[in-house]
């Protein structure tokens, strides 16, 4: 073993060896690839499976170099059918969108400053006048994501006092975050009302106290309550909250612009909430809305303006590329153009079209790889995804693949993910299910390529390490 090891080359020999392809990736990955190539090498020695020749030593560099090398954060493929892709970041954004965000950050910009007047001015102000017109609400403001405006309406209007809310709406989503953890986090004090499945006018009217400060609905985005179930509509909860002198708060979650209607369950737009009477509304930049990731407040003047000096507000406000993305999304709402976002285009394509893109595709495909690999369009459904829309799917067509053996469809779909640009596909049936609806129209030729790549027998990934 010793002497196994005595015979594995320095770092400096080793990336020698290399040789002038090291002029292509910065130095420093050079070094950081050598280093764990040859960590490993011992491992492997110590572990009784002897020891790597020279030329797999220099492969395993070169690969893990140009692993390294590569941004962590990187653009993929969505072949999976699920629009709103939390893990996979959500809406998509078209090309002039991010022109303008790109405009901003190369350069300064009037993030904080009043052209007009020549001093300094409000980062709220590039997206007020556009929300309060597509809202109907009086006011409006932009934090960094829906959770952060959650918290700092039920900071702003109930630290230190009650909020009403009914057991039914304590929901809990992705990542831990649950409602009363939040409000306890706020400073609020948490109030339930009424039961699991059913909570009545009645049982907000006997709960409030001379602590109450405020009712909260919560939008159940995220899951669905069927069967023995009630809940006041949102206009009698206002009226109820206004005749106690108290706030009317909802956590809209995803909060859409457009009307949206799958099967029976119908999306209530933010300005229908508005309409309704609620004082402070919160929702979600980055789902139905198709734009980035931030948390909208809209609502009645003077709570907008208390929240925006809460001391809170200044830890959770958007830095000026999400605002620019922001107003450029707002704005094609504003023209009439809503639909035309990424985001709806997913959504409102129709099975038929859908259909016609796999066929396609699987032509594509079919003339790369030969007659050997299964390849077949089938009827299957999408998701809307992120939380919005529970137990609701979109039927649409999908290209089934089943590879020739020895090739699995779970080792095509780990090279789909290696790939570059990596694809994110899913498993079902014993196939590998391709769904065109979250694929935007120019990732159709590279998604063919990747596809027959993946399923060449004999392809390895070009990252992986050969002494692993």
């Amino acid at each position: 073993m010793q002497a196994q090891l005595r015979q594995l080359p320095s770092v400096k020999a080793l990336l020698e060896a290399v040789g002038a392809e090291k002029d292509a990736v910065a130095g420093v990955w050079w070094h950081e690839a050598a280093t764990a190539v040859l960590d490993r090498a011992r491992d492997h020695i110590r572990q009784g499976k002897g020891a790597p020749d020279l030329r797999a030593l220099v492969a395993a560099v070169r690969a893990e170099a140009r692993q390294r090398a590569e941004p962590h954060l990187r653009p993929v493929i969505n072949a999976t059918g699920v629009a709103i892709h939390t893990n996979l970041g959500r809406a998509p954004l078209p090309d002039a969108v991010l022109a303008q965000v790109s405009a901003v950050a190369r350069g300064y910009s009037t993030l904080e400053y009043d052209l007009g007047q020549g001093r300094r001015g409000s980062r709220h102000s590039h997206v007020d006048a556009l929300l309060r017109h597509l809202t109907g609400a009086e006011a409006a403001m932009v934090v960094n994501n829906n959770a952060a405006a959650v918290l700092l309406a039920l900071s702003t209007l109930a630290r230190g006092r009650e909020a009403l809310v009914s057991r039914g709406q304590l929901v809990e989503i992705g990542g831990s975050f649950r409602i009363p953890d939040v409000m306890a986090l706020s400073g609020a004090i948490l109030r339930e009302v009424g039961t699991t499945n059913k909570t009545h006018l009645a049982d907000y009217e006997r709960a409030i106290t001379p602590e109450t400060a405020l009712v909260v609905k919560v939008h159940t985005s995220n899951f669905r309550l069927l069967g023995f179930t009630a809940q006041p509509s949102t206009r009698a909860l206002a009226e109820l909250a206004h005749r106690h002198g108290l706030a009317l708060m909802e956590d809209l979650g995803s909060g859409s612009l457009l009307p949206f209607r799958l099967g029976d369950w119908e999306e209530p737009t933010v300005r229908e909430v508005v309409a309704d009477g609620v004082d402070v509304v919160t929702f979600s930049g980055d789902k139905l809305l198709g734009g980035p990731q931030a948390g909208l407040v809209v609502g009645r003047r003077d709570i907008i303006e208390q929240m925006k000096r809460n001391p809170l507000a200044r830890a959770v406000r958007v830095d000026k590329m999400t605002l620019a993305a922001l107003e450029a999304v707002l704005r094609w709402y504003h023209e009439g153009r809503g639909e035309a976002l990424p985001l709806w285009q997913m959504l409102r394509a129709s099975p038929e079209s859908i259909r016609r893109r796999a066929l396609g595709l699987g032509r594509r495909v079919r003339r790369a790889v030969g007659p050997d690999v299964a390849l077949e369009v089938v009827p299957d459904t999408s998701e809307v995804g992120g939380g919005s829309m529970p137990g609701t799917t979109l039927p649409t067509w999908v290209l089934a693949i089943r590879p020739s053996p020895p090739l699995t469809v779970e080792a095509v779909e780990a090279r789909l993910r290696s790939g570059r640009p990596p694809v994110v596909a899913r498993i079902a049936k014993d196939s590998l299910r391709v769904d065109l609806r979250t694929v935007l129209p120019d990732e159709e030729r590279p998604l063919a390529e990747a596809l027959a790549l993946a399923l060449r027998p004999g392809r390895e990934a070009e990252h992986v390490d050969p002494i692993l």
